[in-house]
């Protein structure tokens, strides 16, 4: 269909809900009318009690592709992506081989993508501390922002950078208007001695909160000092809220996501010998999640995002439950919607809250909201269309990801997406994959 009308008792609009038929022509939204309005020459979808709501954009993503497509490629991620409701996802440097820090790298990410994409996708370009002279380059390629770890990041070929390297880079983002995204962890010496790399105590001990504020200090100095846009990716630790309120109350330049995970899971409850929970920075206990979720229902969070990073079992030391040897990442991409808001019911979230901390306010991030993340005439027909009342348990063969081992598995949530559309196309109906390689790649101004 190129034409057809979708109606709902709940449609998302203007970030409250309200009864009405949305006309969709050509990949676009033509009109919105209030109430309920057919035509007897145009395909008339009518979803009652059903959320009809923007596409769930996911700006922290790591797919993987070129090189390591057997921890996850692009078709896989993008097929779970739909299932979930996602229609826009940007994808991270650093997890790919070559990872994306020169434009010749970017160029093979782009073309590894090919007939593989199920929803929309983006790319940032990476910095470390040999690729000062790419950084203009993946800009005027299209990237939407330049990620940087302060601590090892796991990968060899993405080795952290320094203050200085970012300093040597700020000038370069301060012309082109476009955000640094730091990993805010910086490393020292300052833990206590592993007795049992199974323990997920002696893994939590082993990145303290203070890691992350002092490496949010100097996220923080190096914004002030250049004026430019920092955005501070997946916050776990509570301690560092308050020097970023601080400072973003003084600039509209600084920019905060947490996590699904960070919000859903805490560390009391986390089995020893169980590294499918390991990421970085880590799981904490429940009265740090607490003061996210309190920050959070104070407008504090720019978005949330899903820092999807999955690997093969054995990568992930499933069988040795060695949380040392693990690679640090949550395979969760297709549930961002089901955890949050089934997390948020218990803790007062209203849906007129969640749905644009998914939607509109990453687009605002990206600089894509005059094209996605909102439902109004002129915009794409990106749509997710999903049942706040019905609960289901998530099981394996529910999962598109390519591999099934998710810390999410076998919980019981609420909130099933039971229709994505994609450009205007119907590529996700009744829970089900329908229509493929509907995406397309997204590359900022163009």
């Amino acid at each position: 269909m190129t034409e057809f009308l979708i109606y709902s008792k709940r449609c998302f609009l203007l970030d409250a809900f309200q009864e009405a038929t949305i006309h969709i022509k050509n990949q676009k939204i033509l009109d919105i009318k209030k109430g309920y309005h057919t035509s007897a020459s145009i395909p008339f979808l009518d979803y009652q009690n059903l959320i009809v709501m923007p596409g769930i954009i996911d700006a922290h993503v790591h797919i993987n592709e070129p090189g390591r497509e057997s921890w996850e490629g692009f078709d896989t991620a993008t097929k779970a992506a739909a299932v979930g409701g996602v229609t826009t996802l940007i994808e991270m440097p650093l997890n790919a081989s070559p990872v994306t820090t020169n434009i010749n790298a970017l160029h093979q990410k782009l073309e590894s993508s090919k007939n593989k994409l199920h929803v929309n996708c983006g790319f940032y370009g990476g910095t470390i501390p040999t690729n000062k002279n790419d950084i203009e380059g993946l800009i005027n390629a299209g990237v939407f922002g330049i990620k940087g770890f302060l601590t090892p990041s796991g990968i060899d070929e993405f080795p952290n950078v320094t203050k200085l390297d970012l300093e040597a880079i700020a000038p370069v983002l301060k012309t082109h208007d476009i955000p640094l995204l730091l990993h805010c962890e910086l490393t020292d010496t300052k833990v206590p001695e592993v007795t049992n790399a199974k323990s997920y105590q002696s893994y939590l001990n082993s990145r303290p909160q203070h890691w992350e504020t002092n490496a949010i200090a100097l996220a923080l100095d190096l914004q002030k000092k250049f004026d430019i846009k920092v955005h501070i990716v997946h916050l776990s630790a509570s301690k560092g809220i308050e020097p970023i309120k601080e400072r973003l109350n003084e600039t509209n330049k600084l920019t905060v996501e947490t996590c699904p995970h960070y919000l859903f899971f805490n560390a009391e409850t986390i089995p020893d010998e169980s590294p499918i929970y390991k990421c970085a920075p880590p799981i904490r206990e429940s009265a740090n999640n607490d003061k996210l979720w309190d920050f959070l229902l104070d407008n504090g969070f720019s978005f949330l995002g899903s820092d999807h990073s999955p690997a093969p079992p054995e990568r992930k030391q499933l069988e040795s439950g060695d949380f040392f040897k693990a690679w640090g990442g949550i395979s969760g991409l297709q549930f961002t919607l089901p955890i949050l808001f089934s997390e948020g019911q218990k803790r007062g979230l209203q849906l007129e809250k969640l749905i644009p901390l998914i939607t509109r306010k990453p687009s605002e991030f990206l600089g894509i909201n005059q094209k996605k993340g909102t439902l109004a005439p002129g915009l794409d027909a990106d749509i997710t269309v999903w049942d706040d009342t019905q609960q289901f348990t998530i099981s394996e063969a529910s999962i598109e990801h390519k591999h099934k081992a998710t810390p999410y598995l076998n919980h019981r949530v609420f909130g099933k997406v039971i229709h994505t559309f994609v450009n205007g196309v119907h590529v996700v109906e009744n829970s089900k994959l329908k229509t493929l390689n509907q995406g397309k790649i997204l590359l900022k101004d163009t």
